[in-house]
C-alpha cells in the first residue's frame, strides 16, 4: 500500500461535500477556542465530539483510523502524564523524591492531555475529509487568497510524490550495486550524504524551474484570474456550521 491509499477514504460521506475554506474557518475558530479554554471538561466535550465526527464521518476503515490515531494517544500519554507527576500544585495528593502528584497539577494534566486529543482529532477530521487541490481553489476563491501563493502550494504537493519515487530508485540502485552502510552515527552520515544531497539538488532544480514556469505565466500581477475547479457556497456549508455551533454549545452547556 503506499501513500496514496493510506489516504483514500472507503466511502465519501457528506462531509467531503462541504467547501473546504469553511471547514478551514470553522475549525480554525474551534482551535482557537480550545487552546485558550482552561476548562477541562469543556476540552473533554469537544475531544469526544471531535472523535466521534472521524470515527463517524470520515469515510474510513475503523482500522485505518485506529492507525492514524496512534500519534494522537502517544501526545495525550505524554503531555499529560509529565504535567501530572512534575506540575506544580499545593494540595499534594502523593510524592515520592522529584515525581510529585497534587490536585493542581492532576487537573492541568487532564486539561493538556484533553487539548491535545482535540487538536489531533479535529486536524485528522479536515485532513483527511478534505481534498488539498479543493482547499487551495476555495481559498482563492471564497477566502481571497493570492493566487501566487497557493498555486505555489499546490506545486510543492505536487513535488511530494516525485521525491518519494526518486528516495525508492536510490534506495533500489544501492541495492543492486551491493552498497552497505556502517553502524551506528556514520552509517546515519553516510545515508545523509549519498540520499539527501542529491535530492536536496534536484529539488532546487525544480524550485528554480518553477518560480520560472508561474513568472512565465504571469502569476507576479495578482490580476484575477479564471479557475478550473470552480467553488461555491452550498446548503451543506450552513448545515455544517450550524451542526458544528450546536455540537460546542452542547459542550459549553454540558461542562
Amino acid at each position: 500500500m503506499n501513500l496514496f491509499d493510506l489516504f483514500t477514504p472507503h466511502k465519501k460521506t457528506w462531509l467531503y461535500k462541504v467547501n473546504p475554506a469553511v471547514k478551514f474557518v470553522l475549525f480554525f475558530a474551534l482551535f482557537m477556542i480550545v487552546f485558550f479554554n482552561q476548562h477541562y471538561q469543556f476540552t473533554m466535550n469537544i475531544m469526544i465530539m471531535s472523535a466521534l465526527l472521524l470515527f463517524l464521518f470520515s469515510g474510513y476503515r475503523l482500522k485505518r483510523l485506529l492507525l492514524f490515531s496512534i500519534p494522537i494517544v502517544i501526545s495525550i500519554f505524554s503531555t499529560a502524564v509529565t504535567m501530572i507527576l512534575f506540575g506544580k500544585g499545593e494540595t499534594i495528593w502523593w510524592q515520592w523524591g522529584i515525581i510529585k502528584i497534587s490536585e493542581e497539577s492532576f487537573y492541568k494534566g487532564l486539561l493538556l492531555g484533553f487539548k491535545s486529543a482535540s487538536f489531533g482529532f479535529l486536524g485528522l477530521v479536515f485532513l483527511l475529509t478534505s481534498r488539498p487541490v479543493m482547499l487551495f481553489y476555495a481559498l482563492m476563491q471564497q477566502l481571497k487568497l493570492p493566487a501566487k501563493f497557493a498555486y505555489s502550494f499546490m506545486a510543492a504537493l505536487r513535488l511530494v510524490p516525485i521525491i518519494i519515487d526518486e528516495l525508492q530508485a536510490r534506495s533500489n540502485a544501492f541495492k543492486v550495486r551491493g552498497v552497505t552502510f556502517s553502524k551506528g552515527i556514520k552509517g546515519i552520515f553516510e545515508r545523509l550524504r549519498l540520499y539527501m544531497l542529491p535530492i536536496f539538488a534536484q529539488s532546487i532544480r525544480r524550485a528554480q524551474r518553477l518560480a520560472i514556469a508561474m513568472e512565465a505565466k504571469r502569476f507576479q500581477i495578482g490580476a484575477d484570474r479564471t479557475y478550473y475547479y470552480p467553488t461555491t457556497y452550498q446548503p451543506i456549508d450552513g448545515v455544517f456550521a450550524l451542526l458544528l455551533i450546536s455540537l460546542s454549545l452542547g459542550a459549553y452547556f454540558l461542562s
